[in-house]
């Protein structure tokens, strides 16, 4: 009996124990102190060379974010051309715990190109640092702003993007698979980049899709039934059974692919060109695909910073246009087609779908 009243009063206290420990223990709360300070730049007037790409250019350094507790912060630069960062670009990937980032000619060439500014003139850059901590980028916190002469160089505009060419002997393109055949037409990107399309005329044969003119080394061709894709060497070929119109549309993630008629189109043109502020005002014509009158290429044309249309029979009655850079869907008395870096281009233009894609060149 004295063991089992010992026993339960050496129980009773114990959890008397555990209870006032537990409401003793306090909550560590983390709490900004302060935003990071920019910051000390290399250079406040930076002249890019192009002939040494790879040279250091700039190094950025801060003071440190400050936390009520230490925790690992990471850090994150961002660039605009205007001083209230209306529209900021990223800078470098982000930073862990180190304060500072180093960059080349090259690196620092391109980003004054992603936020617009022009060649050979000296413009503002301003920067700044993201501080924050985890994934989920918690406590985060801005630094003060600092800014530098920059005057970049000019150079092949940044062009982000994966093209997939049709080949085969039902395309304009055949099986001639070099870098030179400008018949290799290239399908339309759309806002995800794992699907592509393409409206045009197939003749009888076969066709596959290849990621790079005169390399066979990525391509997608017909998988094991019908609808599937494989990027396998030995893929087959997609069968064209009846010459015609036809919408292609493509996954590259879902390797699945449809290919459905359309009604071929009555309408042609005599001409297609660019024009605008990108061409000084001045027809710019495009040559007309002997495969399929509908499809209209230019090699290398020389495009300025502007904006342009496509237009028929060098009349504003029939003209293409949209807002978007590089590739689109032009619709007819659309909008500009901007472009913010003069080059030379290789241009394709659909006027059944109004597709159209320019790829600068090498």
């Amino acid at each position: 009996m004295k063991n089992n009243i010992l026993s339960t009063f050496l129980l009773a206290m114990g959890l008397l124990f555990v209870i006032t420990s537990c409401e003793d223990r306090e909550i560590v709360t983390v709490e900004n102190q302060s935003a990071p300070i920019a910051m000390d730049l290399s250079a406040k007037n930076l002249f890019l060379d192009s002939n040494f790409p790879a040279n250091p250019a700039l190094t950025v350094t801060w003071d440190a974010a400050a936390f009520t507790v230490p925790v690992e912060v990471i850090y994150q630069l961002e660039i605009s051309a205007t001083e209230n960062f209306a529209k900021p670009v990223k800078l470098g990937p982000t930073v862990p715990v180190k304060r500072y980032a180093s960059f080349t000619t090259l690196e620092m060439n391109n980003a004054a190109k992603l936020i617009g500014l022009v060649p050979d003139a000296p413009q503002k850059m301003y920067l700044r640092v993201l501080s924050y901590v985890g994934p989920n980028k918690d406590l985060s916190q801005i630094s003060n702003i600092t800014s530098l002469n920059i005057t970049p160089y000019l150079a092949r505009p940044i062009y982000a993007f994966t093209d997939l060419y049709l080949i085969g002997d039902a395309t304009a393109g055949g099986w001639d698979n070099l870098a030179t055949n400008g018949n290799l037409i290239p399908m339309l990107k759309t806002s995800d980049a794992s699907k592509y399309e393409f409206t045009g005329y197939f003749k009888v044969g076969g066709f596959k899709m290849i990621k790079e003119k005169g390399s066979w080394a990525a391509q997608y061709g017909l998988g094991t039934s019908a609808g599937q894709l494989s990027t396998d060497g030995g893929s087959g070929d997609i069968k064209v059974t009846t010459a015609g119109y036809y919408k292609l549309s493509i996954s590259t993630t879902d390797l699945i692919f449809t290919l459905t008629p359309v009604t071929d189109p009555v309408k042609t043109y005599d001409s297609i060109s660019l024009i605008g502020t990108s061409t000084d005002g001045k027809d710019q014509q495009l040559t007309k695909s002997t495969f399929d009158p509908h499809l209209w290429t230019a090699k290398k044309m020389v495009l300025k910073t502007g904006v342009f249309k496509f237009r028929a029979n060098n009349a504003w009655d029939t003209n293409w246009g949209t807002n978007s850079e590089f590739y689109g869907v032009g619709t007819n008395n659309g909008s500009d087609i901007p472009m913010s870096a003069e080059w030379k281009y290789d241009i394709y233009f659909n006027d059944v779908s109004g597709n159209y894609t320019l790829i600068p060149t090498e």
